[in-house]
């Protein structure tokens, strides 16, 4: 499990055919998976993978080609978001996430806020059809790894529009900062709608 808050941005390096899928490796700030172990689980740009060699400055993971199929940003090198898995004992920054991603979106629109005090930038994403149902106002959403909330919702005929007002301090310690009109970028719905939608949809017998 992962709470959406991004602990370091990371480089992927290589990225190389291994059977249908790739062999990834990926570079980290010093230090920073000190605390961590051969088989741990990582997300990257939101989607949960497993660390297969380890040093001071790189790891390396195997991705199959469903999870290349189901995600972008993981098949060529550049930046990437990085968490950690959480422990039963640590503070929940974000909101619950599995580190699967739900789908990929599209960037529609993406500038800064004109007279936000804050020098907040608003996000548009034009979200899967089939996501709909657990998107809502205020609710949660991870995107490309980050834990997001969602301050509009529209329906259309084919998608989903969802806005999101992001602050700087995310772009600056994210690759969000880089996304631009027509960008993908992996979706995961929250946990506990996917679950209540679940639920809603099964008749007893």
């Amino acid at each position: 499990m992962f709470t959406g808050i991004i602990t370091a941005v990371g480089q992927i390096r290589s990225a190389e055919a291994k059977g249908d899928g790739l062999h990834l490796l990926v570079e980290f700030p010093a230090g920073y998976l000190d605390d961590a172990a051969l088989g741990d689980s990582i997300a990257i740009q939101g989607a949960c993978m497993t660390a297969t060699q380890l040093n001071d400055t790189s790891f390396s993971l195997d991705i199959s080609r469903e999870s290349l199929n189901k995600t972008v940003g993981l098949d060529q090198v550049g930046p990437v978001n990085l968490e950690k898995a959480m422990h039963l004992n640590d503070r929940l920054g974000g909101h619950l996430v599995s580190g699967h991603v739900d789908g990929v979106g599209k960037v529609t629109h993406f500038s800064q806020v004109a007279n936000d005090e804050y020098g907040s930038w608003l996000l548009r994403i034009e979200a899967p059809k089939e996501l709909a149902q657990y998107l809502a106002y205020k609710g949660s959403i991870v995107v490309n790894g980050v834990s997001l909330t969602v301050n509009q919702v529209e329906d259309t005929v084919n998608a989903c529009i969802i806005d999101i007002n992001i602050i700087p301090h995310t772009l600056q310690n994210t690759t969000l900062g880089n996304l631009k009109p027509g960008d993908a970028m992996n979706l995961e719905v929250d946990l506990i709608a996917r679950y209540v939608a679940r639920m809603l949809s099964v008749q007893p017998k």
